[in-house]
């Protein structure tokens, strides 16, 4: 197995997902919520940070690896999906949406999987569709993650940024924008889902035939 620091970040990001779910289950007394939300909170980000990081310094460093290839997009799916999970735990989110990304996951994932095999994973590379899904859904586990951020220490300092806005009716709305966000990229992840169902079919009917 290679181990290189664009490895090393993967890795990285593959611990920090216990310890995003274990925030939640340390005793009140010892972390308030609006704590908890916020170290979860900058858990996640970090986690974003070095989901690109890697990616760039392997490129960059030409550390490119097969294991580097299989173990990034697993650190990815595992912590969105944790982060999604604890979501609907904590009642910020619709287990409806986490079941509709968790499943085309787990669905493309396989597809990949085996379109590599026969050779045809050109068919289902990466399209916009599926970045634009990526991004509305990261951002939208940083809002929820993060809760009402009027119960932050220090939020009300930030009245100046918002001008004649109420500082609470931001906070408000930041909760709401994540949900929003949430359902346009599982909307986007059944589109982005059926695109690749699409591209792939040709394969799949073909193979279909030659096994029957």
């Amino acid at each position: 197995m290679p181990f290189n620091l664009p490895i090393l970040l993967t890795w990285l990001r593959i611990v920090a997902i216990p310890l995003l779910v274990l925030v939640y289950y340390l005793p009140g007394a010892w972390l308030p919520l609006p704590e908890r939300n916020l170290i979860a909170t900058l858990l996640f980000i970090a986690a974003a940070v070095t989901d690109w990081l890697d990616g760039f310094l392997a490129r960059r460093w030409n550390q490119t690896s097969a294991f580097g290839a299989f173990l990034d997009p697993v650190a990815d799916k595992l912590i969105v999906t944790t982060a999604l999970i604890v979501l609907v735990e904590l009642d910020r989110t619709h287990a409806a949406v986490a079941a509709i990304i968790i499943g085309r996951e787990i669905t493309i994932s396989a597809l990949r999987e085996w379109m590599a095999k026969i050779g045809a994973a050109k068919n289902v590379a990466v399209s916009m569709i599926g970045k634009i899904k990526t991004t509305a859904q990261m951002i939208a586990i940083v809002l929820l993650l993060l809760g009402s951020p009027a119960t932050l220490p220090g939020w009300a300092l930030l009245k100046p940024v918002f001008g004649p806005l109420p500082v609470t009716f931001v906070a408000d709305w930041l909760p709401l924008t994540g949900t929003l966000l949430l359902w346009i990229a599982a909307l986007l992840t059944l589109w982005s889902m059926g695109y690749y169902l699409r591209r792939a079919w040709p394969e799949i009917a073909r193979q279909t035939e030659e096994s029957t």
